[in-house]
């Protein structure tokens, strides 16, 4: 575990990814250059990371898939880490369940997530089956995960205000840039990134805050998951009736320990994401779920063994940040030699 300093240190980087180290030590009461000093050591050692990517309308307007791959004894990992290396793939986790590897895909169209599976996925040695399944609809992901180490005060201090847009977003090629820019650095400043991307600071300000406030890019603080709260990472799959899909998702979204909730396409309908203090913390939390919601029937299960890829960012075998790989949803998809 980290300290409870990094731990709040860290809460307060999910409320708030850009705010100036002067107002975070602030809030945090230590000072700005201590704060700064922290982060860098956190990274330095990859306990923790930033990171950004599309989010909200902008995905909803894409293809999200989770595939399901079997592998070869003794291949599962190598193939994971092949895996990890591709642009469309978001996250790579290496189970215990149903299947070896879960894959989170995200790809301009759905002829693209068929692309994929058909021309990169299955022409790889070491995979033995795999299945496709699409997510129509999703409810909520890890940037609204907390490591709740802060007080509301704090918290409130630290959150960015809400604005509702007067105009729907106008999505171009430095939009684009902008996302793959903030990827490798959440924290850039505006003139850097006028900077490298060619067009005055004034404009990044103004776009930024176009794709921010529309939650068109999320900014995201990663914690490793063996330092984390709650280390581990479990999936459920449900099958829930489709007239209560969306009231059952809202509800389920709302639980603290849920980091992914998305309706898919299949025998269940909805897949769980959660991290949990313990494995052992499975068993009363179905309890709870089948007391809450006596409609929802849980389908199958899974749990984590290791964390190859999050949300672009390569984990080594410790579960440390490693590298990354930019997240460029966009990118024709095209089969590769490995």
């Amino acid at each position: 575990m980290l300290s409870e300093s990094d731990l709040k240190l860290l809460d307060a980087l999910q409320t708030g990814p850009r705010t100036s180290w002067s107002v975070l030590g602030r809030t945090l009461g230590v000072g700005a250059t201590t704060a700064a000093r922290r982060w860098d050591a956190l990274v330095a050692r990859g306990e923790a990371w930033l990171t950004a990517y599309p989010g909200g309308e902008l995905v909803a307007q894409m293809a999200l898939a989770f595939l399901e791959v079997d592998c070869a004894p003794g291949e599962a990992l190598r193939v994971a880490r092949v895996l990890a290396a591709d642009p469309h793939v978001a996250t790579v986790e290496y189970l215990a369940g149903h299947c070896d590897l879960h894959v989170h895909v995200v790809a301009p169209t759905l002829r693209a997530i068929g692309d994929y599976a058909i021309h990169r996925l299955s022409t790889l040695p070491g995979v033995i089956a795999a299945r496709t399944v699409v997510s129509p609809r999703l409810f909520t992901e890890g940037s609204r995960w907390r490591v709740r180490a802060i007080s509301p005060d704090q918290r409130e201090a630290l959150a960015a205000p809400v604005t509702r847009p007067s105009s729907p977003l106008r999505f171009g090629e430095l939009d684009h840039t902008l996302i793959l820019a903030l990827g490798e650095d959440a924290r850039v400043s505006a003139a850097s990134l006028a900077l490298k991307l060619g067009v005055g600071a004034s404009t990044v300000l103004r776009r930024l805050d176009a794709l921010v406030s529309r939650g068109a890019v999320r900014l995201r603080c990663e914690i490793a998951r063996p330092l984390s709260p709650a280390p581990v990472t479990a999936m459920l799959w449900l099958r829930v009736p489709p007239d209560k899909l969306e009231t059952t998702a809202r509800s389920l979204a709302m639980l603290p320990e849920v980091r992914m909730c998305a309706a898919i396409s299949g025998a269940a309908n909805l897949m769980l994401v959660v991290w949990l203090n313990s494995q052992h913390d499975t068993v009363p939390l179905e309890s709870s779920l089948a007391a809450k919601l006596p409609w929802l029937e849980i389908v199958d299960r899974a749990v984590t063994l290791r964390s190859v890829k999050l949300m672009g960012h390569l984990l080594d075998d410790a579960g440390l940040a490693a590298g990354r790989v930019p997240l460029d949803f966009w990118a024709p998809v095209t089969a590769r030699e490995d």
